[in-house]
């Protein structure tokens, strides 16, 4: 499921100690379908029964009590707690943001759903992991959301979105350089996040690359030039995963 509509989650995860990859999987796998609830349907109410079914499905892991028998579902229940799944809840909450085609009422809301969607995953993959820095966590999380906002742009304007709040080149760099700054923030806090938790942060790799390119060439991010070159991409995962400097 991951090697197809999460690829680069994919790879951080079998970057990651087999341990760690049987925490990662059901987590990312859960992230990939919530994803893509909002887009499988041009019905609005559908999508929000498909958010609901998930949202209940967190419920049902929070509680302890029986859960639903599920490909994600059931191995989700074996890696998360009550409050970790709580913690979820955001979000799926800031998912709904996909359904419709309103933009962020301001750069507050943005960034808002940028640490919902992207910090919260982040913060629950490695707590699930092992112990780590809340703010740490916070930084890396946005980072890595921001970086991969502005490389899914082109597609977003392509389906009706309006994916920025503003999107003049002077607007995008200030983002750039603010997701780098705090990108560089929580690499200098490295000693604050556990050798177990560590693998939630591999997916960082791009992370840097990307928001210094996008800083550089602001327009780079609507032509969607913002992927980093293959061969460059795997070596750079490989270097942060045997150094376990993320």
């Amino acid at each position: 499921m991951l090697r197809r509509g999460d690829p680069d989650r994919f790879l951080a995860a079998m970057a990651a100690p087999v341990a760690a990859r049987h925490v990662l999987f059901p987590i990312y796998a859960f992230n990939l379908e919530v994803a893509r609830a909002p887009w499988v349907t041009q019905e609005p109410m559908i999508a929000e029964m498909r958010l609901q079914w998930w949202r209940d499905a967190l419920g049902e892991i929070r509680e302890g009590g029986l859960v639903r028998r599920h490909e994600v579902v059931t191995p989700l229940a074996h890696v998360l707690d009550g409050a970790c799944a709580a913690r979820l809840e955001a979000l799926i909450e800031a998912r709904r943001w996909d359904i419709y085609r309103e933009p962020f009422a301001d750069p507050a809301a943005f960034e808002r759903y940028i640490n919902d969607t992207s910090g919260s995953l982040l913060a629950v993959t490695a707590l699930a992991l092992g112990s780590a820095d809340e703010g740490v966590l916070a930084d890396a999380g946005y980072a890595l959301g921001l970086a991969n906002w502005l490389r899914a742009i082109p597609a977003l304007e392509a389906a009706g979105r309006i994916p920025l709040v503003d999107g003049r080149p002077e607007a995008l760099r200030a983002l750039a350089s603010g997701g780098l700054a705090r990108l560089n923030r929580a690499r200098r806090a490295r000693h604050k996040v556990s050798r177990a938790a560590r693998p939630a942060l591999l997916p960082l790799w791009q992370a840097g690359p990307v928001l210094a390119l996008a800083e550089r060439a602001p327009n780079a991010v609507a032509e969607g030039a913002l992927d980093i070159a293959p061969a460059r991409s795997r070596l750079t995962l490989m270097l942060r995963a045997s150094s376990g400097l993320w």
